[in-house]
């Protein structure tokens, strides 16, 4: 590839800034490279800025920055407005992005992403939602405004999956889960409180919570779930009114909140007058090997300390946003009001999409075979793990969800590894951006659900393999 790299960065002068480069193809047989030669070294100079791909049409040399601009103005005063309130406000309000833009970015062409936090299309009901769509388009209505807290419906649906004595007056309909969660922790804590987070835990949450204001305090998790006797010990000392946790296939490690520990978890926040949120993001995920899945913890829960969110866009597809909160007592007023001052509501062709959707035989039918592939992906990621890269340390396999926690060897560079596995091609997620504190080892997540099939996974470890023979020697 680096062969390739440099005769091609050689040639970029023959091209006009915005010139199409010649086909992949043409690439291949010019140089008799293979087509993955071809795309590591068109995504090696993508990312030095040199190249721009565009999926369908090819790849152009990238115009120089500013060129066919308009003279740029002078914003230097937007940083003196921006922070001339910055000495009286309780907490900044600068919002960093980096760690979801990075979860949403695709990589370049021809890379393996094992970065992914989405199914890959080949395990998204397409033909199911398209079909939903077009259904929902032909009833009466559908373009009216729907109720505020969503479809009678469709509210009655989540309440059904939650379970317990759940109603459908308990659920507001949300606009996806980050949605759900930025409406929550909004209604629950003011800005400079602090908010329990599990460690290490989803970068978007960490991201939702500081620019919220709030100050994340991680509890450590072990395999089990959350540690009570730490969850216990951060009220103590915080006295936070706040706990966020993913109970079900915890987002990176894989954990589920064990049978000991759920009412611990509920007693502990009760005692210190909080409130406990409850993601439980990827219920529709589990692996059909999983057996019975624990209920939510909304569904045990009498006293109203549990605020549940869940959403249907992991199990369909990232631009199916339609999730659901569920909360019972004052609380619930607060988090309507929120939702309806932030967002109006979910429009109703996407609320009456996901009641046609999930009311029809396809839908079993999609879980059913998400729930096959999701273990052949995740047993093909572990054999070749362990086969290649056995001193990464994988303690945990999961039976639901899409992802590996990888432990670094001690002292690993981990954005270095990271570096070299795109160099390598191949996308992982580096470890750090999901502690909100210094973390104790370097790790890696590696996704399987973003992936065609175990072939790519198989490559995909064998680049990884590449990279950590460069950085760990």
């Amino acid at each position: 590839m680096g062969e390739l790299t440099r005769k091609l960065r050689g040639e970029l002068d023959r091209y006009s800034p915005g010139g199409k480069l010649p086909s992949s193809r043409a690439l291949v047989e010019r140089f008799r490279v293979s087509p993955v030669t071809v795309s590591r070294a068109l995504a090696q100079l993508a990312a030095e800025g040199l190249v721009v791909t565009r999926p369908g049409a090819g790849a152009f040399r990238a115009r120089p920055p500013g060129a066919g601009a308009a003279a740029a103005g002078d914003t230097s005063w937007q940083e003196v407005t921006l922070s001339a309130d910055a000495a009286t406000e309780v907490a900044p309000r600068s919002v960093d992005a980096a760690g979801v833009l990075a979860t949403l970015a695709a990589p370049p062409p021809g890379v393996v992403e094992f970065s992914g936090g989405y199914l890959h299309s080949s395990l998204q009901p397409e033909r199911a939602m398209a079909a939903a769509l077009a259904r929902a388009g032909r009833r009466p209505g559908v373009w009216d405004r729907p109720p505020a807290e969503g479809l009678p419906e469709l509210r009655e649906w989540f309440a059904r999956g939650i379970g317990g004595a759940i109603t459908a007056a308990e659920i507001l309909i949300t606009a996806g889960g980050q949605s759900a969660l930025t409406t929550t922790l909004r209604a629950l804590a003011p800005p400079g409180a602090p908010v329990l987070l599990e460690s290490p835990t989803y970068p978007g949450l960490l991201a939702i919570a500081r620019a919220a204001g709030l100050r994340p305090v991680p509890v450590p998790v072990d395999t089990d779930g959350v540690r009570p006797d730490l969850l216990a010990a951060a009220f103590r000392a915080t006295g936070a009114r706040v706990f966020v946790c993913q109970p079900l296939f915890q987002n990176p490690t894989g954990a589920v909140l064990s049978a000991e520990r759920r009412p611990e978890v509920l007693r502990i926040a009760r005692e210190a007058g909080a409130f406990v949120v409850e993601d439980d993001f990827v219920r529709r995920l589990v692996h059909d090997d999983a057996g019975p899945l624990p209920r939510p913890l909304a569904s045990d829960d009498a006293d109203g300390v549990v605020v549940h969110v869940c959403s249907l866009t992991k199990a369909t597809s990232p631009s199916f946003r339609v999730s659901a909160l569920a909360a019972r007592g004052p609380v619930l007023e607060r988090l309507r009001a929120i939702q309806v001052v932030d967002h109006f509501f979910v429009p109703r062709p996407l609320q009456e999409a996901a009641l046609e959707l999930v009311g029809s035989p396809a839908w079993p039918r999609h879980l059913r075979t998400v729930a096959v592939e999701l273990r052949d992906r995740r047993d093909a990621m572990s054999a070749a793990l362990r086969l290649r890269l056995p001193e990464l340390a994988l303690p945990h396999v999961p039976v639901g969800g899409y992802h590996l926690w990888l432990r670094l060897p001690d002292g690993t560079d981990e954005p270095a590894l990271a570096a070299a596995a795109l160099r390598a091609g191949v996308a992982v997620a580096p470890g750090r951006p999901y502690f909100a504190a210094e973390p104790p080892a370097g790790h890696l997540r590696v996704s399987f659900a973003a992936l065609a099939g175990p072939g790519e996974i198989t490559e995909g470890v064998r680049r990884l393999r590449a990279a950590c023979d460069e950085v760990l020697g």
